[in-house]
């Protein structure tokens, strides 16, 4: 079973450089989408045999996350439950048979790290939110969690310390959220390989690949065993995000 996920930053200007074609090859199952950037009716985007869902931030041209699926899933659910979180569109959770998929679009802390406060209480409430999912069925939970785990998570780890993305406290809360059951899918299949899925568009970052490895598939640890492969499709373009892939047996 082929899981995409990609951070397209904008769905309409997306589709205006080829995603139809990128989603038509890349033939997922589910394909998961964050930062759509746009409200219910600016744009009717269906492909034969999915289905799509769609979660829209009130605020107009923000963030967003939708997931199409060729399999029905018994249940649907929007955000987290909680007020605080539940106005910007970053969740959607597919109850499927044997699994949760959930995507999710988590909350830059922002220049001068501005949101690192809200950020960290987003944080501990996600991980509680997947804990009481997981306790019921295994999960599958990906997207752009906006940050860089370790070091060779990123080009430049000493230059980008206490930038959003890389501080020592949003890289603590990912190591706590896998410490608690989940694995890094892309991390536990190559755990030497440095492959980034995110570039600024400024001073030719892609050109240079001066990247951060930000997005992401994680799993509950008891799928581990169905990990068939991870992959970052790093020749993707359209976006300053490339589409990250998880294969399950």
């Amino acid at each position: 079973m082929k899981f995409i996920s990609w951070n397209v930053n904008g769905l309409r200007a997306c589709v205006g450089k080829d995603f139809e074609a990128q989603f038509k090859t890349l033939n997922a199952d589910f394909f998961c989408l964050q930062e759509t950037k746009m409200q219910a009716g600016q744009l009717d985007l269906q492909f034969d045999g999915y289905q799509s869902y769609w979660n829209y931030a009130d605020k107009r041209g923000y963030s967003g996350t939708a997931i199409y699926t060729r399999h029905t899933p018994l249940s649907v659910t929007y955000g987290m439950g909680i007020d605080a979180h539940d106005h910007e569109g970053r969740v959607i959770t597919l109850e499927m048979n044997d699994f949760y998929l959930v995507t999710v679009y988590t909350p830059n802390s922002q220049d001068e790290l501005k949101r690192l406060d809200y950020r960290m209480t987003w944080e501990d409430d996600f991980k509680t939110f997947l804990l009481a999912l997981d306790a019921r069925k295994p999960i599958i939970v990906c997207g752009d969690m906006n940050v860089a785990h370790q070091e060779i998570d990123i080009k430049n780890p000493k230059t980008n310390r206490r930038n959003a993305g890389f501080t020592d406290e949003e890289r603590e809360k990912m190591t706590v959220l896998l410490d608690s059951g989940f694995t890094d899918t892309f991390r536990f299949m190559y755990p030497e390989e440095v492959t980034y899925s995110w570039w600024s568009y400024r001073f030719k970052a892609r050109e240079r690949n001066t990247g951060w490895r930000i997005d992401y598939f994680l799993v509950s640890d008891r799928l581990k065993p169905q990990i068939a492969d991870a992959k970052i499709h790093t020749d993707i373009l359209g976006s300053d995000h490339c589409p990250v892939e998880l294969d399950l047996k």
